[in-house]
């Protein structure tokens, strides 16, 4: 050992043409770790709100600054500021360093003056948006969860409405650009959610008087429950579903649902028709094991898929809140979205053009290009559904 020690000194001590190669290590080591902290150094500069802001508050283009300081992650009750490398730049290293060399394509863009004014920035936007969706959607949204993950929601402090479609999400690790696009800059032209429309209809179901036998089509996901006091939940209805009242309550409707559902499973899903998965509602696991809720009529096999089905008759309680008498109303608003929307990128085929059955992997194609929100994208989901190919013959 003693032999080996002295044998590596005097390597070390060897002179190289002047310097010794200890120094030379020595040397080598230092300048590694001054160029890895300068590197890092200079890298953590470029990732800082300062330097975003150095071209994107500029006076001619001052816009997706100036968006994010209206929303929630600017200013909010819990003081917590999301900045521009929060949400646009990986936060482990390696993802960063392939998002930066990306990045340089950007900044040479910014220099030939691509995006150097508001016009050309707008008349961008999408394309710029679309990118950045696309990169959320193949890694899940992290930059997201960085800060919002699924395990520490708590679902108790959530609407019904938003805690079923948030579990349903965390059960696929869904990611979050899915639904919530917009949410920190203004969307492209013609993508504005269609919130409002859902709205315009909740403000027109306010005059809906409720009357025992007659037939209502719900507007939007609603609540439905096993009792009459809306106290033991059943489910969720879809929108567009229609209901038959049965009996009144107060502030309460007691109504059947017609459908069929698969027998494998639980059958939670009740579909409008045989074979067809336009779904009407989806039931709790109780509700839907429950003789008292469910009636069974028949039961037939699909030839198609041969998976069995069953007639049934659900019968469950709701608010007096969100139906019509009419579905016309919700197939126009629907129709006018889905032009809107799915004509920004291409010319929309037609609802006959595709099956029912078809229709949602369509649907699910496009929804990365636009901006629904839950209710509406069910709501114009079924509209195709309804007006597709296997229903051409009779609208």
């Amino acid at each position: 050992m003693k032999k080996l020690l002295s044998a590596m000194w005097r390597t070390f001590r060897r002179p190289a043409t002047s310097i010794s190669l200890g120094v030379l290590c020595l040397g080598g080591f230092v300048a590694g770790i001054i160029f890895w902290g300068g590197f890092n150094t200079a890298l953590e500069a470029t990732n800082t709100e300062e330097f975003c802001i150095s071209c994107h508050n500029k006076p001619e283009n001052d816009l997706v600054y100036t968006e994010l300081q209206q929303t929630v992650h600017w200013s909010n009750h819990s003081g917590v500021r999301a900045t521009c490398p929060d949400c646009h730049v990986p936060h482990n290293w390696t993802d960063k360093i392939a998002r930066k060399v990306q990045a340089s394509k950007e900044v040479f863009a910014w220099f030939a003056g691509s995006i150097s004014t508001v016009e050309k920035f707008e008349d961008r936007r999408l394309v710029l948006a679309q990118h950045e969706w696309e990169r959320l959607s193949a890694n899940g949204s992290l930059e997201c969860k960085n800060c919002h993950s699924y395990a520490s929601m708590n679902w108790d402090q959530m609407s019904d409405t938003a805690r079923i479609q948030m579990e349903q999400a965390a059960e696929r690790d869904q990611s979050c650009i899915d639904c919530h696009k917009g949410i920190a800059h203004k969307l492209p032209e013609g993508m504005e959610s269609s919130g409002g429309m859902i709205g315009e209809l909740v403000q027109q179901s306010h005059s809906t008087r409720y009357s025992v036998g007659e037939s209502y089509y719900s507007v939007r996901h609603l609540n439905i429950y096993e009792d009459a006091n809306l106290t033991t939940e059943g489910g969720l209805l879809n929108p567009a579903t229609k209901i038959t009242v049965i009996a009144e309550q107060g502030n309460a409707i007691q109504f059947n649902i017609e459908g069929w559902r698969k027998t494998k499973g639980f059958g939670r899903v009740i579909n409008e028709d045989f074979g067809l998965n336009i779904p009407s509602a989806a039931l709790t696991k109780e509700a839907a094991a429950n003789d008292d809720i469910i009636q069974v009529f028949e039961q037939k096999e699909d030839d198609l898929t041969g998976l069995g089905w069953e007639r049934v008759t659900a019968t469950l309680w709701a608010e007096k809140d969100s139906f019509l008498s009419s579905p016309d109303a919700l197939w126009a608003k629907a129709d006018e979205s889905y032009v809107t929307n799915c004509s920004i990128c291409h010319t929309q085929p037609a609802p006959a053009h595709f099956s029912t059955n078809a229709w949602p992997g369509m649907f699910n194609g496009m929804l990365s290009f636009v901006n629904l929100d839950a209710d509406s994208e069910a709501l114009v989901l079924k509209y195709l559904q309804k007006h597709s190919s296997d229903f051409s013959d009779h609208h």
